[in-house]
């Protein structure tokens, strides 16, 4: 397959004239057959990478991405343009399930959408083995990294159906990745038949390209301030147009919302805990400006496609670099004046050093957990292998006096030791089965009509109901009907008080599962794998975070794009950092007079009192302009009022 050809497939159904970036050496190397690594800031055009490479090959694209949002959205949009597209999801009916799968089985799906968590599904395993695949993409791909910021157990199956599919080719894609992270990628969904004796075996078998990940449009602010609510109404007052704020807490979110209302500023707020229906509908008001600001926790993220966000707010620091990169980098994709503005005190660097201990308690205390857990469930010593438990967190600790977020990361780590698996706030959408068979169904007469028309886009909608349970779409069958979500759930109610049928509502619900039989609770093991590495790593990307915070010497852009491997960055002029230090550029070089006298100074290595520069008696004004571009360009540190050599 030639380049034309790629551009004909792009000119044809997206219609752009010519690829941009590192789209067409991403294209050509997938299309080749080499596994392949592209990492592209936000808004970089990957979707194009695997969906125009998709059409030129025989077969169908897997694409695995964890955001059934974006699957839908993208889908819908592919099926538009005429492209033979498909997604499988939660809320499927088995019947749907299998016919999708068997459509791609007999080449009438060239993209198929997954959730990673839909891998290890034995129907889907099994019916993979008789596709023919032309590759396999993973979006978002530095969530299969332990090392990452987002990592998600689910990825891991990755690697593992790639035993089932040799010589498919993978494409992996990411917008926030650390040159560790990056290795890693690599490792983990390197072909099994690769040896990883040596790890730079598998970093040779990837094909890795790298766009910068400068934004320029995007001004990067840190605001130091003292009341965070009062400087947020000013920034919003200021800046115009659409907006987000990121927030800690799901409490927070409507607090921050309703400050904002009350201060004139249109807002709502958006976290994991709401129902799907209203998240759906805040996020759509948000998307057509019927709101200009949107309140959210971090699950207001990936996926999230509007252009003309003209400001990103964070009210709380985030845990990672990686993390603010990715939020802030929702602003400004029309490619006009955007910021991204953090507020920041001294309080914040408090809260984070806490949230080491937070995340990772001491080893006795996981132990402890391990314990009480087993007591909870009444698990004895030697059994419980397989056992799966709703989790009720409040529950757990008012039983044992514990602290819920001590308890959440407790299991994680038992869950990343191999002794639980631990899910968290497992969506489980509304299910139904009918109790009465369809003879009984046809002759009832006292149903009214919104519930006959319930009854009828259930069964337009859904196969097997009569059978077994199946999860529904409450606002697509609302839809349907006509009806508002809270009438369709008093329908649904009403139709199981009257044994028509069995509504399982909508709930969130954390799960533990036992992986192994219950252990002695002083023979449980965390490794240094599990536990020490992972600490201090975390401990390294909250460092990382703070030292962004409070380092108003070096240019926020400069900053950011080193954290992420781009040593040959220069300084954007628009941070808050850049504005406040004018650039002399006569004295604002390594070969000046004054940066040489500094450099002499501290060629000793040992570290100097700032105060000792006044000795070189050198023009004041053309020193300090030194000394900024020195620290700024990191040839030299400084810490505590004391000057060193790097």
């Amino acid at each position: 397959m030639t380049i034309d050809n790629y551009r004909e497939v792009l000119q044809k159904y997206w219609g752009y004239d010519d690829f941009r970036g590192i789209q067409r050496e991403i294209i050509e190397s997938i299309g080749n057959g080499h596994d392949t690594l592209g990492l592209m800031p936000t808004g970089g055009g990957k979707s194009i990478t695997f969906q125009v490479p998709a059409l030129c090959s025989e077969g169908t694209c897997i694409v695995i991405t964890p955001l059934i949002a974006l699957m839908k959205d993208q889908v819908q949009h592919l099926r538009r343009i005429g492209i033979r597209a498909a997604a499988i999801y939660s809320g499927l009916s088995r019947e749907e399930i299998l016919t999708t799968l068997e459509n791609c089985i007999f080449g009438g799906i060239t993209i198929l959408y997954v959730s990673p968590e839909r891998l290890s599904s034995e129907l889907f395993r099994t019916k993979l083995r008789h596709m023919k695949v032309s590759f396999i993409t993973v979006d978002e791909a530095h969530c299969i990294s332990q090392w990452g910021y987002d990592f998600r157990p689910s990825y891991l199956e990755i690697a593992d159906i790639r035993k089932d599919l040799p010589g498919i080719p993978v494409l992996a894609l990411t917008a926030t990745a650390t040159p560790l992270v990056v290795e890693d990628i690599q490792s983990k969904l390197s072909p099994p038949d690769i040896s990883l004796t040596s790890h730079l075996l598998p970093l040779t078998s990837f094909n890795v390209f790298k766009m910068s990940f400068e934004r320029k449009n995007l001004a990067y602010v840190v605001r130091r301030a003292t009341d965070k609510r009062q400087e947020l109404i000013h920034i919003l007052e200021s800046v115009k147009g659409c907006a987000i704020v990121y927030a800690r807490s799901r409490r927070r979110t409507k607090e921050v919302a309703e400050l904002l209302c009350e201060a004139g500023i249109s807002a709502t707020f958006y976290h994991a805990g709401l129902d799907t229906v209203v998240k759906d509908q805040r996020q759509r008001e948000w998307q057509e400006d019927k709101v200009r600001v949107m309140v959210a926790t971090n699950a207001f993220g990936m996926g999230i496609d509007k252009p003309d966000v003209r400001v990103v707010l964070h009210i709380d620091c985030p845990d990672s670099l990686e993390a603010y990169f990715q939020e802030a980098g929702r602003a400004g994709r029309d490619g006009k004046k955007a910021y991204a503005v953090l507020l920041y005190n001294d309080a914040d660097q408090r809260k984070l050093d806490k949230r080491i201990s937070d995340t990772f308690p001491e080893k006795d205390y996981v132990r402890k957990v391990y314990e009480h857990l087993a007591f909870f469930y009444q698990v004895g010593v030697g059994s419980g292998y397989h056992a799966t438990f709703e989790f009720n967190i409040d529950k757990f600790c008012h039983a044992f006096r514990h602290f819920p977020i001590q308890v959440d990361s407790a299991l994680k780590i038992l869950n990343r030791a191999g002794y639980i698996e631990y899910t968290e706030e497992q969506d489980n959408q509304a299910r139904v089965m009918f109790t009465i068979s369809r003879n009984e169904l046809y002759r009832l007469e006292n149903t009214t009509p919104n519930e006959e028309k319930v009854i009828t886009a259930l069964l337009r909608s859904y196969g097997g109901l009569f059978v077994d349970y199946n999860f529904i779409d409450e606002g697509f069958i609302a839809s349907q009907c006509g009806l508002q979500p809270q009438q369709l759930y008093m329908i649904l109610k009403n139709l199981s008080e009257k044994h028509i049928l069995h509504f399982i509502p909508q709930k969130k619900t954390p799960y533990v599962r036992y992986l192994q039989r219950r252990e002695e609770t002083e023979n449980v093991q965390l490794p240094p794998v599990v536990y020490e590495e992972r600490k201090e790593q975390f401990r390294e990307r909250i460092y990382a975070m703070i030292n962004y915070a409070t380092n108003d010497h070096i240019c926020r852009s400069r900053q950011l794009l080193r954290y992420f491997g781009e040593e040959d960055s220069h300084d954007c002029r628009q941070c808050d950092v850049c504005l406040s230090h004018p650039h002399d550029q006569a004295s604002e070089n390594i070969s000046s007079p004054e940066a040489h006298a500094i450099l002499e100074l501290l060629a000793d290595g040992k570290p100097h009192h700032i105060t000792e520069l006044r000795d070189l008696q050198l023009p004041t004004e053309q020193l300090n302009v030194a000394l900024e571009y020195l620290l700024r360009e990191e040839h030299i540190l400084q810490e505590d009022g004391f000057l060193s050599k790097k």
